[in-house]
């Protein structure tokens, strides 16, 4: 098989060569830009550029790694960032009119680790409207396309990221995630996303102007080309900031598994809360049957010890209850009329996500009671369970559909319209209980889209589900550029 371009490589590769003197900094930077002029008219990923900023870091990357004093692991790599992200000088807007002159006075802590390891950020990449969507659009951006057909959504709402690894124009890429952000793209568009534990990642400086706390589920993390780079970018920028960093340190353990004969692992393929395509089961069952004989113990019925949709009901709860300090006085009011009139038997997702968002501070105080008890319940199953194998989402990419509310649009899954916020359930099943889970690619399906696995494993254990993802590419499946890049 012969080698892919340089700007398809993992960035740990880049790292070597870049190590190794058989490139540089400026002419790797050169090669994401020019996929980035050849390209992103088309795809719209990048929105956000300071390239100049990016050819003196670059050329200072150079004269460090021509002196053989590199900064850090991926020293000299072009990356691009979130535009959620901080960066000095350079807007964060979220996608909303309201904050189209919100312009950083100083980077986001992730990004400052990030750059004091070298990595040479050009760029900041789409998103939807207040990070809120599993499309990528706004009205200060546009769209951003699939590039595996321009006429799907790339994922959301670190969609523009995926595309801008997908592509070529950057090795790179920090995202966030609080209903699948970084784990949906990742899926839809063939990359890497890797959601951590909740908390281990500092979120200073991916927050809106005059908030200073960041939000329940919610966590920032890394996307990239190959599992390994996920466990290197971790390694950056985890680790407690400010005042907590004064009181304690955080030590991930390492994945104890060498091999695929050393992990026990649990495979859920579909849910009645989230059907599953069977495009998307077909993979994962292919996957399965792959790792029946190579693994120490799998199993296809083991769960946790509570039902998928008492999962659903305390995720939905809390996922609006962590959204809902973005209501306006008028908005909260009258979301409140809505649920007071509301039939007290009506369980659908519009009028629990109401309820969420006016839901009383005792009543929030249940639910969080409940979450942390089905924490500790799936810590429990993974005494017996390495990992459990899932879908990040209900189907391959979707194509655009900007009409209305995302609560009121349906996607086809087996042939039938469902709604678009079913497939939560697959975001929350980890998210909910601040659970690390890693999405790789496994395949292609019959309409020739991405479809990625997702790999939870129990609090802290982050390692642990990189490291399954890294035998994966190394014996399964890769990531595999998309045709005509």
């Amino acid at each position: 098989m012969p080698a892919l371009p340089l700007h398809f490589r993992s960035a740990t590769e880049l790292a070597r060569l870049l190590r190794s003197g058989k490139t540089t900094a400026t002419a790797l930077l050169e090669d994401c830009l020019d996929q980035y002029k050849a390209h992103n008219k088309a795809l719209n990923a990048v929105v956000v550029t300071d390239i100049p900023r990016a050819k003196k870091a670059a050329r200072a990357a150079d004269r460090r790694l021509k002196a053989g004093k590199p900064m850090g692991p991926f020293d000299g790599v072009p990356m691009t960032a979130k535009e959620s992200f901080d960066m000095k000088g350079l807007p964060s807007t979220w996608g909303d009119p309201r904050f189209r002159d919100n312009i950083a006075s100083t980077d986001a802590v992730a990004m400052q680790r990030l750059e004091a390891a070298g990595a040479v950020v050009y760029g900041k990449t789409n998103v939807p409207l207040m990070l809120a969507d599993w499309q990528s659009y706004n009205a200060i951006y546009g769209t951003t396309n699939n590039p595996w057909d321009l006429a799907r959504a790339p994922g959301g709402s670190s969609g523009g990221s995926a595309v801008a690894l997908a592509t070529g124009m950057s090795a790179l890429e920090i995202g966030s995630d609080i209903g699948a952000s970084i784990r949906n793209p990742a899926h839809y568009c063939g990359v890497y996303g890797h959601k951590p534990t909740w908390g281990v990642v500092p979120y200073q400086g991916h927050l809106l102007p005059g908030v200073v706390q960041p939000g329940d589920i919610t966590v920032a993390g890394p996307l990239a080309r190959s599992a390994r780079d996920l466990a290197t970018m971790m390694k950056i920028i985890a680790g407690p900031v400010g005042p907590e960093a004064r009181g304690y340190a955080l030590t991930l353990p390492p994945a104890p598994q060498k091999t695929l004969k050393e992990f026990r692992v649990a495979v859920m393929v579909t849910d009645e809360q989230s059907e599953v395509d069977l495009s998307v089961q077909d993979l994962l069952g292919k996957l399965t049957q792959f790792l029946g004989r190579r693994v120490k113990k799998l199993s296809t019925t083991a769960r946790p010890a509570f039902t998928s949709k008492e999962a659903m009901d305390v995720y939905i709860a809390l996922l609006r209850s962590a959204t809902s300090r973005r209501q306006s006085d008028a908005e909260f009011a009258a979301n409140s009329a809505k649920v007071a009139a509301s039939d007290p038997r009506d369980d659908s997702y519009l009028t629990k996500m109401l309820r969420a968002y006016v839901l009383p501070h005792r009543d929030w105080l249940r639910y969080n009671e409940r979450r942390h008890q089905m924490r500790l319940l799936w810590d429990q199953f993974f005494d017996d369970w390495d990992v459990m194998i899932c879908p990040a989402a209900a189907s391959a990419a979707f194509p655009h559909d900007h009409v209305g509310e995302r609560h009121e649009r349906k996607i086809t899954v087996n042939g039938r319209p469902v709604p678009t916020t079913d497939q939560l359930f697959w975001a929350g099943y980890s998210g909910c209980f601040l659970l690390p889970s890693t999405v790789a690619p496994m395949g292609l399906t019959p309409e020739g889209l991405p479809a990625g696995v997702q790999i939870i494993t129990r609090q802290y254990a982050d390692y642990t589900a990189i490291r399954f993802a890294e035998l994966l590419e190394r014996e399964y499946a890769g990531f595999v550029p998309p045709p005509g890049y």
